[in-house]
């Protein structure tokens, strides 16, 4: 019998930082299945739960106004009104983020600043056919006859 032999194994991989945590990505090897990268977002899919939560005890008349439920869920009222404005996204949105399908831009703090309320604008602007990330705060459906990926203006001040 011979002494304890030593294997020494090599495994490409990246390190990707994630919000709040990191995650090992490995190489696709031919043969085996890849695996599903995900982008979930842990901080968004539980303001997103919260946000229809607090939507249904509003139209379940359980609080009469945002105020009164602020006051009661011991929640800032701005917050609050922010959280909100999530249940106004398109529902293929809502559905991408809860299936961990969203574009690489679409993430809390970008969905909590304004964005449109028309479902075919924030379609619009989560696409990402430009290469970079998407903003929902800044994009514009372009005028025809203008390059679709140059930089729109910023929104006008809410009045």
């Amino acid at each position: 019998m011979t002494g304890p032999t030593h294997i020494t194994v090599r495994v490409p991989l990246r390190i990707r930082r994630r919000p709040g945590r990191k995650t090992v990505v490995t190489p696709v090897v031919d043969g085996l299945p890849a695996e599903a990268t995900t982008r979930a977002d842990p901080a968004l899919l539980k303001a997103l739960a919260r946000a229809f939560r607090y939507q249904r005890m509003l139209d379940d008349g359980r609080y009469a106004s945002i105020s009164e439920m602020a006051a009661a869920e011991k929640l800032d009222r701005g917050y609050l009104g922010r959280l909100l404005q999530l249940t106004l996204l398109a529902p293929d949105i809502v559905e991408a983020i809860v299936e961990r399908r969203q574009a690489e831009g679409v993430t809390l703090p970008e969905l909590m600043e304004p964005f449109p309320v028309a479902w075919s604008e924030q379609r619009l602007a989560v696409q990402s056919d430009c290469g970079v990330a998407p903003r929902l705060t800044r994009v514009r459906p372009s005028p025809p006859g203008t390059a679709a990926c140059a930089p729109a203006p910023p929104w006008p001040p809410l009045r």
